[in-house]
């Protein structure tokens, strides 16, 4: 049987077009650009302990911190790396220049450390998260016990505020 015009160039057609298909090799390419990119930002950013019942001081200092044992100090409790180790007003009340307790938590701190072998932590310092309106003799007391602990690079943090050019 003779195929009309209009069947033949149809069936050209239809021959043609074919069935779409997604080329996924540069798909595949982005996504591992895309892996390579976050995997080597994800290591500078700074995460700092954060707690809403904290106000810091503001200080007009540039220098970035480096990666610490933290004491985080408000006006109600005293916590390392997370862990609570005292109250403000139990620490207050102790007996002698230091806090037995942040010393004991501060040895086992640099122990951990030291065990880990965290490149990320520097050993010997230590900083000081502390509320602006802390006393200073609980300050004081604090920075005590971290000598005493043999963190002898006390830093304390603060919020960077912007210098206004006169």
């Amino acid at each position: 049987m003779k195929m009309s015009r209009r069947a033949k160039r149809m069936e050209r057609h239809h021959r043609r077009k074919g069935h779409a298909t997604i080329n996924m090799v540069p798909m595949i390419d982005l996504l591992t650009v895309l892996v390579f990119f976050l995997l080597v930002n994800a290591g500078n950013v700074q995460n700092s302990p954060s707690t809403k019942s904290l106000k810091l001081p503001e200080s007009t200092a540039k220098a970035s911190p480096r990666e610490t044992v933290t004491i985080l100090v408000n006006r109600q409790d005293i916590v390392v790396e997370g862990r609570r180790v005292t109250t403000a007003t139990g620490a207050l009340k102790t007996e002698g220049e230091f806090i037995p307790a942040l010393v004991e938590e501060l040895r086992y701190q640099a122990h951990r450390t030291s065990a880990t072998g965290s490149k990320n932590s520097v050993p010997g310092e230590i900083t000081i998260m502390g509320d602006q309106a802390i006393p200073y003799e609980l300050l004081k007391k604090i920075m005590v016990s971290c000598t005493q602990a043999e963190y002898s690079k006390v830093s304390l943090a603060v919020n960077t505020k912007s210098v206004k050019a006169e």
